[in-house]
């Protein structure tokens, strides 16, 4: 083997750390649970819950990830965001009886205006994001307290549920919901074969720094695999989750935006070095206040998932979602310091966090001792890329 494929291969494995870290974890767990007697983690019931389970979190996960990369800004109040959108779903579609979809959209315009009001203060006044979220955490915690009055709101109609909770196909043949999240399965892997091959040819092309041959069909081999066994799970239980498509549009939107848009690249700009970036004519005010205002916007998604998940708008809902979403995203290798991160990334910090949980939940570990691990597993993840950083420094 030539130093060259050596160096290519290490590069592969460093850019896929977090992917061959969930793999070992879901495997670790698959192990411990057969082992104590306790079902399958990989069983079909137990991976469609995993995607309800952690919908909210890779939803939120998504917005966070363009806070971070403005330069490791967070946001604190995005689970009280969701607690006082769904106390407002609640009361429209509950309470009052409105119109479902009117309701959705007055609930996506009402975490909107939540995001922008934040994003004022932080992008154009400059006051800290740790202050202002904070405050926010506290202000819109209180507001959906006062109108829930400390009382739950439900059931949810049928037709809202339908929205977020249901399944594709709508039939009882077992065989048909199978070969049908097969077929939607293929076409989202074609989809992505097709757009990871014209980017490598491009690079190939125009002499740009690329994978090897062999590493680039290796990653769609295995993602494929990976894809169509699960895809079949799903098939083999109910279906396709509606929550699943919803998560897959969000996904791709943003995954574009992030690495094919203008405004995605300033974002990495902007967290590289915010005086550069202006100095090169980004107006980084508006970049900032767009990354809240977005937050604002995916919050109030996340709230409309988790109030169809649990039918029903609670004081207690939300409560440290903000931290799973930022552990999501440090764990899928955001920097802390801003300008680095990717979608994927924060996809599979989320997955690892929903898998941490689930695998916890069904060996039946303390509660206390979930806390603690997923503490320690963000610690390691922020250390990583804090000696990562120091390293590649002291080389220059």
């Amino acid at each position: 083997m030539t130093n060259s494929n050596q160096k290519k291969i290490i590069k592969a494995l460093k850019n896929n750390t977090m992917l061959i870290a969930l793999v070992a974890v879901v495997l670790l767990f698959e192990l411990l649970i057969r082992g104590a007697d306790r079902g399958s983690m990989l069983a079909p019931a137990n991976i469609s819950n995993l995607i309800n389970q952690n919908a909210y979190v890779v939803i939120l996960a998504v917005g966070m990830l363009l806070c971070i990369i403005t330069g490791g800004n967070i946001d604190l109040s995005v689970g009280s965001t969701v607690c006082l959108v769904g106390a407002v779903a609640g009361t429209l579609i509950v309470t009052l009886e409105m119109n479902i979809y009117l309701s959705i959209i007055i609930c996506l315009l009402l975490g909107i205006l939540l995001g922008a009001w934040q994003g004022y203060w932080i992008a154009y006044v400059r006051i800290p994001a740790f202050i202002v979220t904070l405050s926010g955490m506290l202000l819109f915690r209180g507001i959906a307290n006062i109108i829930l009055d400390g009382l739950t709101i439900s059931p949810f109609p049928k037709e809202y549920l339908r929205i977020f909770t249901s399944y594709l196909p709508n039939t009882t043949t077992q065989s048909s919901k199978l070969i049908f999240t097969l077929i939607i399965a293929s076409i989202l892997l074609a989809i992505y074969i097709f757009f990871n091959l014209r980017g490598y040819f491009t690079k190939l092309k125009k002499g740009y720094e690329h994978s090897s041959k062999l590493a680039t069909i290796s990653k769609l081999v295995a993602i494929s695999l990976v894809v169509l066994i699960f895809a079949s799970a799903l098939g083999e239980h109910k279906g396709l989750p509606v929550v699943l498509i919803w998560l897959t549009v969000i996904i791709f939107v943003y995954n574009y935006f992030t690495s094919k848009t203008v405004p995605g690249r300033q974002l990495y700009a902007m967290g590289g070095n915010e005086k550069a970036a202006i100095l090169s004519g980004i107006d980084t005010n508006k970049l900032l206040f767009g990354a809240y205002t977005n937050m604002g916007f995916l919050s109030a998604i996340a709230a409309l998932v988790c109030v169809a998940r649990f039918n029903s708008a609670t004081p207690s809902a939300g409560n440290m979602y903000e931290l799973d979403a930022i552990g999501s995203c440090f764990i899928g290798g955001a920097s802390a310091y801003g300008g680095t991160g990717t979608v994927s990334g924060a996809i599979i910090g989320a997955i690892l966090m929903g898998v941490l949980n689930n695998g916890m939940s069904i060996l039946g570990i303390d509660a206390n001792w979930q806390k603690a691990v997923k503490g320690l597993v963000l610690l390691a993840a922020v250390v990583f890329d804090v000696m990562s950083k120091k390293r590649a420094a002291n080389k220059n």
